[in-house]
């Protein structure tokens, strides 16, 4: 346990480039810390365990988000604002664009060779235009890892 102390977590970086990573590395330092369902929805969390989670997620932070979630005190409030400011609400024109609108504009746009996969994600039943984009970047990821195998 005291060699995960010693790991660092990156803080996230506000264009959320690095978001999946951060989550990721969170949630593994979180539960190592017996604060994993802090995260999680109906959790059973005592104050504490709030408080220790809030510290964690906060100093993992760029300073600029600091700023702009200061008023948030809840850890799970807090995650779940950050998994949508990755996909925030577009805005076109003045018109705020629904996740079904971005949803059916993302699918849209898949390649002609690659019918087969756009049918197989509407499959999936995306309701929440975050939940897409974060299964497609996943699936981006383990796609590089496999060309890079494949290279050596």
């Amino acid at each position: 346990m005291a060699n995960l102390t010693k790991l660092e977590v990156v803080a996230l970086d506000i264009s959320g480039k690095n978001y999946l990573s951060w989550v990721l590395d969170a949630e593994i330092h979180l539960d190592a810390m017996g604060l994993g369902d802090t995260v999680k929805e109906n959790n059973k969390a005592s104050n504490q365990e709030n408080v220790k989670a809030m510290i964690f997620l906060r100093h993992h932070l760029d300073e600029d988000l600091k700023i702009e979630y200061l008023t948030i005190k809840n850890p799970l409030v807090l995650w779940k604002n950050l998994k949508e400011r990755i996909t925030s609400i577009l805005t076109l024109c003045g018109e705020k664009i629904s996740d079904s609108d971005k949803l059916e504009k993302t699918l849209s746009t898949f390649h002609a060779s690659n019918v087969l996969l756009q049918q197989q994600y509407r499959e999936k039943g995306f309701t929440k235009y975050c939940d897409l984009i974060a299964h497609l970047l996943v699936a981006e990821q383990n796609n590089d890892l496999l060309m890079k195998n494949h290279e050596n």
